[in-house]
């Protein structure tokens, strides 16, 4: 047969390769907004609120979001363009997404846990 026959692996594939795109334009707007325009709202949320110094750790945040987007459009470009392997597509995707949840999360804690510290 010249076509695979769409099953559940295919589907979730398809699923995981699409949930690329999000994932990668999310990470780099919110860069951008940290980065360009200069708003720190977003920036290492503990319960949705910002530091009390949220410029303070502005640039780590930038760069966390800018490493974890720019690697998930490298990984669309080298599916898309080379053929990159599943098992390879799929871990470098998983290991990008996992440290940037890590970052994100030891990022928030140490700018509150700074804020707890300084009173």
């Amino acid at each position: 047969m010249a076509f695979r026959i769409m099953d559940i692996y295919v589907a979730i594939s398809w699923i995981m390769f699409l949930g690329l795109f999000g994932l990668a334009f999310f990470w780099l707007r919110r860069a951008w907004i940290i980065g360009v325009k200069k708003d720190f709202s977003s920036v290492a949320l503990k319960k949705g609120l910002p530091p009390k110094e949220p410029s303070r750790y502005a640039k780590y945040s930038f760069i966390i979001n800018l490493v974890g987007g720019g690697i998930f459009v490298l990984v669309i470009l080298l599916v898309v363009i080379i053929g990159l392997e599943y098992k390879q597509w799929t871990a470098i995707s998983g290991i990008t997404l996992w440290m940037k949840f890590l970052a994100d999360f030891a990022l928030s804690r140490k700018a509150h846990l700074d804020d707890k510290v300084k009173k």
